[in-house]
């Protein structure tokens, strides 16, 4: 799920209830936003989604164990950190930048 949808969705993964994070998730995203949701100081939970066929690539489903979680306010209202200690940005948060860029809003200050 991206920063699109503020859907919230809660099931269970790894018979744990959990809010989805993201779905369809290569292993080096999951690696990304496991990392920052455990400094965070969430518990994370990743399972391995059905494939319909084998060509099909793996990918990943994320959730918290927080059940009140929504990932999008929690990005937008800049309660994440990063493990240097700055505000994480909806770019940063989606892999488009590592420079934090405080206007995120703001086009002309892009790369």
């Amino acid at each position: 799920m991206s920063l699109n949808s503020g859907k919230h969705t809660v099931k269970e993964v790894n018979e744990v209830r959990c809010t989805i994070v993201e779905k369809g998730c290569t292993k080096e995203r999951i690696d990304f936003l496991t990392d920052l949701l455990n400094f965070n100081g969430f518990e994370v939970q990743v399972e391995e989604d059905k494939r319909k066929t084998e060509e099909d690539p793996i990918t990943f489903t994320l959730g918290v164990t927080d059940v009140i979680f929504n990932h999008v306010i929690w990005v937008y209202q800049r309660k994440l950190k990063t493990t240097e200690g700055l505000k994480v940005t909806p770019d940063y948060w989606n892999q488009k930048a590592t420079k934090m860029e405080p206007n995120y809003w703001d086009r002309k200050l892009k790369d």
